[in-house]
């Protein structure tokens, strides 16, 4: 029996200890805003926030939670309520066909969590190991200054979000 705190909310769950995160999220407990993208940690899709890290909830067996708190973008707002992250990706367009963002959220979230105010630099690295193939990084990044309450036009905007090697940074 597994137990995890998910959302403020303690779950006895009765699965294989070496079950991802992820698939304990979406199947037993059926909250869907983790996404399955590569299932291989390359992708971020699936981040979730554990402990207050950003984790790829792909990656992590059950087994490795232990007491830590798990959040997942149904935390942070519902569709009438969003978060104040939520609101600001819909206000900024950031999504376009969505499947990331809720990811890309998490992230924003655990970086947030523990710096509210982060420098660019602080930012883009942060948000670095998540992809969007649709592009809409720029949105995505207004989004998440908007929230950090920084400058609109700094001069790291025009630099790549992904900037270092993908080494399996997390």
């Amino acid at each position: 029996m597994i137990t995890l705190n998910v959302n403020g909310v303690q779950h006895s769950l009765d699965i294989d200890p070496s079950t991802p995160l992820l698939y304990a999220l979406r199947n037993d407990l059926h909250l869907h805003g983790a996404k399955f993208g590569c299932g291989l940690g390359q992708c971020g899709a699936c981040t979730v926030i554990v402990g207050d890290q950003a984790v790829f909830s792909c990656l992590i067996p059950v087994s490795s939670i232990g007491a830590r708190p798990v959040r997942t973008i149904e935390s942070l707002g519902t569709v009438e309520r969003p978060g104040a992250l939520q609101k600001s990706f819909i206000d900024h367009q950031a999504a376009q066909c969505g499947y990331c963002i809720a990811g890309m959220i998490m992230r924003a979230q655990a970086l947030l969590d523990r710096n509210p105010r982060p420098t660019e630099r602080e930012m883009l690295e942060h948000m670095e190991p998540n992809l969007c193939r649709c592009g809409t990084h720029l949105r995505i990044l207004a989004a998440i200054r908007e929230v950090a309450h920084l400058p609109a036009g700094d001069t790291l905007t025009n630099e790549p979000l992904h900037t270092s090697s993908r080494g399996g940074a997390q």
